[in-house]
């Protein structure tokens, strides 16, 4: 009976454990998501500027 005891208060220990790791990767998954969704936007207004300066040279090339 003993034994039964000690056994479930390892598995609710373990479990409260497992459940605490859980919630800091569900965390960090949340910012990684933040961090993909600026990156993307960083990316796109690089190739808007890319674009507007490829323009701008083509156009001083021609004058």
């Amino acid at each position: 009976m003993a034994a039964l005891v000690v056994q479930t208060i390892a598995g609710l220990i373990w479990a409260g454990g497992a459940a605490a790791r859980i919630g800091a990767l569900e965390a960090a998954v949340v910012e990684q998501r933040s961090v993909a969704e600026r990156l993307a936007r960083l990316e796109a207004q690089g190739e808007t500027t890319r674009a507007t300066l490829a323009r701008i040279e083509a156009q001083l090339s021609d004058e």
